[in-house]
């Protein structure tokens, strides 16, 4: 069946662009605003079912935000092209969500920082770690997401987070990593990791202030806590 036929054959209350125009975004379910970022469905179903089996098969929105391209094509019906407006969409939502209202982030106690990103890291499922870049001033001038996983020495190396900080220019450097178990209590492999890099943060020249860990809502400061 062709895709214009297809669309007629959906009802117009279900026809996701229609109602945004007549409706505002306000007004459209999850299911059909993804449908609008996949822009066409497929031979066999519309955008809007389409979109209704991504949100099944992720289980809810939140979990849309750690999803892969590998992960989203191998739901029937995505290839790379949906997968990539799928991402797309996804980073510039976090993207608006991190810019805030434009004020420069000065970091004054661990607080500050994560507040910074605790509504992006505290539902995540995957661990995500997390490097904020400071000037001489405190304010954060940069950010970088160095891994996604479980954290250990071989997904995260001083090298890399470094090699990032000298990139960015900063005087000092905040560590940050989610758990996605909502328990914010810092592993033995935290720890260690975090020894690691402020020996090699010593030797660099740029200091490692701290190392937040955040669940949700809450977050450990292992400075505060004396690991550091």
């Amino acid at each position: 069946m062709e895709q214009g036929n297809l669309l007629r054959n959906v009802p117009h209350e279900e026809r996701p662009r229609e109602r945004m125009i007549q409706y505002g975004a306000e007004a459209l379910s999850h299911t059909e605003l993804l449908a609008i970022l996949l822009r066409t469905g497929t031979k066999r179903e519309s955008a809007v079912h389409l979109a209704g089996k991504i949100l099944k098969e992720c289980g809810n929105l939140r979990n849309l935000l750690d999803m892969s391209m590998s992960e989203l094509t191998a739901i029937k019906g995505i290839g790379p092209a949906k997968a990539v407006q799928l991402r797309a969409g996804i980073e510039l939502g976090r993207r608006i969500v991190r810019s805030g209202n434009g004020e420069v982030v000065t970091v004054r106690k661990p607080q500050d920082a994560a507040n910074y990103v605790m509504e992006e890291l505290r539902y995540l499922k995957k661990e995500h770690f997390i490097c904020l870049f400071l000037n001489t001033k405190n304010h954060i001038i940069a950010r970088e997401t160095l891994s996604i996983g479980t954290l250990n020495a071989s997904l995260v190396h001083p090298r890399e987070v470094f090699r990032a900080a000298v990139k960015a220019g900063s005087a000092s450097i905040i560590c940050v990593h989610n758990h996605p178990s909502g328990d914010p209590m810092p592993s033995p492999e935290d720890i260690a990791l975090t020894k690691r890099l402020v020996e090699a943060g010593e030797l660099m020249g740029i200091e490692v202030l701290d190392h937040l860990v955040i669940g949700d809502g809450r977050f450990i400061s292992l400075k505060e806590h004396g690991y550091m």
